[in-house]
């Protein structure tokens, strides 16, 4: 296609996904500006109010609950675990994937993407996160992958077909961006500096000196053959023509016929207002840009996302409007006027303009009597009153009482303030589960990713659970060099199947402060336990030096509290016997050894004897 057809086609497909979003963007901006910013009072009414004097407070009770749903998600992490499924994957494997997806995590900080996306979905209905790759190195061609946060989700328009729960369906997305012009010409040299819009950087309706451009992400249904081969593994044709010398020195041939089946081609061009600047040929089958929903509607044929806010803007204006109004009445009680016969103010009628802002030495007045001042009616109970039900008001849309919020109410045992906490979180749980799908989505595509990304021979930073690091070497059918066949097993991401699953839970550091709580108190009711799980107990506290007293603990233990395993003690058994066969055998030598010194003894004694005898007889034959 020319760059005049795709332009034309991507003009065709943003006006549709503009136009289904339309009102979701209005909404959604609306709500942001209304929880975050604070713009809480029609313009009209404050602008009245301004002028008159009269205050126009906004008091914004909506972040902390955003917050509470926030934080809930940031103290229960959603965790991405690998499994194999067919006969070509392994547990081993699973691991490493489960490894490199924690060093993917970390190492772009993936919990800043999730948690900004789901900020986002609770304050104006969606957030999005995506997922790209980069350069190792500088000098190599190595890549990695990494997970980016996106902190504008009105940049990104989402497929207006896509009736999934996440993004697995999309087959078409734009990311609207801007930047300098100065960047734009560095970046691309001697492009036109038209913006996505249509118009010239330079023009009279353009942004200042900033480019508007798009990336247009593309999903389009292509075939592919594949192969299936001697040793069990199923393969891409192009990808077996590319390794056949290695796979003919291994022996490996294909077996039956190629078999064409029907998978999907992703491509990524970033377009000016006048030609594609870029064109990409994505690795993976999905489209990297992953939302996360707030409460998802189907009406009318079209998606309606909302926010926690959402129903909860009008008792939030009620609130504003009670506490100014209250305000108002108490800082107005002291300048009620004076009332006093006609002529009573012409004497000092400065003074008397001025006597409900400033202070007078005194007031002279015309007049039989005295002008007199109007009571103080008291606190504005009923203003006060319809604030307090105005809060009330949006506890109850959101399903956030003051025992979710930590704050002090009616419930007065732990276990009704567990159960109204619970029923909060109950309430907007379906927040964070959105999360877990979008996370669960997230890791469908690093699993469609990391094979073909890591799919030369090199070392791998793996993580486990705990955070600590690991490196594994990772080659196609675990044919690497003396370097990688050094490090100790060599691992094949390309082979097999494999699913995952996510948990969500408190993070590592959380269960192990849990588990170390748990075995005090276990201890405290048992205190038998204590020389029996000392080491575990070391080893769960944050403390310098707490790996060494786990280990000098361990080695107090017997072998049965040490849990060693049944090879070991079996093999411990059979060095014990072979010992006691070796002591034997010893005694035995020691015993034919003396047996043998005893023989000698008895011919020495024997020959001793028979000298003695005949010098006997020689005697006794002179003698005759």
């Amino acid at each position: 296609m020319s760059d005049d057809e795709i332009l034309a086609e991507a003009r065709e497909a943003f006006a549709l996904a503009a136009d289904a979003e339309a009102e979701n963007r209005r909404e959604a901006l609306d709500d942001l500006r209304f929880a975050r910013l604070g713009e809480q009072w029609p313009e009209r009414v404050r602008r009245e109010r301004e002028l008159e004097g009269r205050p126009c407070l906004t008091i914004n009770r909506l972040p902390a609950f955003i917050r509470q749903v926030v934080n809930d998600a940031r103290q229960n992490k959603p965790a991405i675990a690998v499994h194999p499924v067919d006969s070509g994957a392994d547990p081993e494997t699973a691991e490493v994937f489960n490894g490199l997806i924690r060093h993917i995590e970390q190492s772009s900080d993936a919990d800043v993407a999730y948690d900004t996306a789901l900020d986002f979905a609770v304050t104006s209905g969606i957030g999005y996160f995506r997922i790209n790759t980069r350069y190792a190195t500088d000098d190599g061609f190595d890549q990695d992958i990494v997970v980016e946060r996106v902190s504008n989700p009105f940049s990104i328009y989402g497929d207006p077909e896509s009736v999934g729960a996440d993004s697995a369906d999309w087959n078409t997305a734009f990311v609207v961006d801007s930047l300098p012009r100065a960047a734009f010409e560095a970046r691309w040299k001697g492009a036109e500096a038209t913006d996505w819009n249509g118009e010239r950087a330079d023009g009279p309706q353009s942004d200042g000196p900033r480019v508007t451009i798009a990336e247009y992400w593309r999903r389009e249904r292509a075939s592919r053959t594949i192969l299936a081969l001697s040793d069990g593994q199923i393969i891409e044709e192009g990808a077996y023509k590319a390794q056949k010398a290695m796979f003919d020195a291994l022996g490996v041939k294909v077996v039956g016929r190629p078999r064409t089946v029907a998978g999907h081609k992703v491509t990524q061009r970033i377009l000016s207002g006048a030609e594609v600047l870029e064109t990409v040929d994505w690795a993976g089958r999905f489209i990297p840009i992953v939302p996360v929903y707030g409460e998802e509607l189907m009406v009318d044929g079209r998606r309606r996302l909302r926010s926690l806010v959402r129903d909860a803007k009008d008792p939030q204006r009620m609130f504003n409007y009670w506490r100014s109004i209250s305000t108002e009445l108490v800082a107005l009680a002291p300048r009620t006027p004076f009332i006093g016969r006609k002529g009573a103010f012409d004497t000092d009628s400065a003074k008397w303009a001025t006597a409900n802002t400033q202070s007078h030495a005194y007031i002279e007045y015309d007049g039989p009597e005295p002008p007199m001042r109007q009571g103080y009616a008291g606190v504005p109970a009923g203003a006060l009153q319809e604030a307090m039900n105005a809060s009330d008001d949006m506890k109850s849309i959101m399903g956030l009482y003051d025992a979710s919020l930590g704050a002090r109410s009616n419930e007065t045992s732990g276990r009704a303030i567990m159960a109204r906490q619970r029923e909060g979180d109950v309430s907007t749980f379906h927040y964070i589960d959105n999360l877990s799908r979008a996370i669960r989505h997230a890791g469908r595509v690093l699993l469609d990713l990391i094979p073909k990304v890591y799919g030369t021979a090199r070392v791998v930073r793996v993580l486990g659970p705990d955070g600590a690091a690991q490196s594994v070497g990772v080659a196609p059918g675990r044919q690497g060099g003396e370097a990688l066949k050094a490090i100790g097993p060599i691992y094949d991401l390309s082979a097999g199947k494999y699913d995952l699953t996510v948990r969500s839970g408190p993070s590592f550091t959380s269960r192990r402060e849990e588990a170390a709580n748990q075995m005090i108190e276990l201890i405290r009711a048992y205190p038998a336990a204590a020389p029996l799980i000392g080491d575990l107990l070391a080893r769960n506290l944050d403390w310098p030096g707490a790996d060494e007293i786990a280990q000098r603990l361990g080695a107090l233990l017997p072998p049965q509290a040490r849990g060693e395993r049944a090879e070991g003690q079996a093999a411990q058994a059979q060095l014990a016997q072979l010992g006691q066969a070796l002591a034997a055998a010893r005694a035995e030598v020691a015993a034919l050894k003396q047996d043998r010194s005893h023989a000698a003894r008895r011919l020495e004694i024997e020959a001793f004897e028979a000298e003695t005898n005949r010098l006997k007889a020689m005697r006794g034959a002179a003698a005759t």
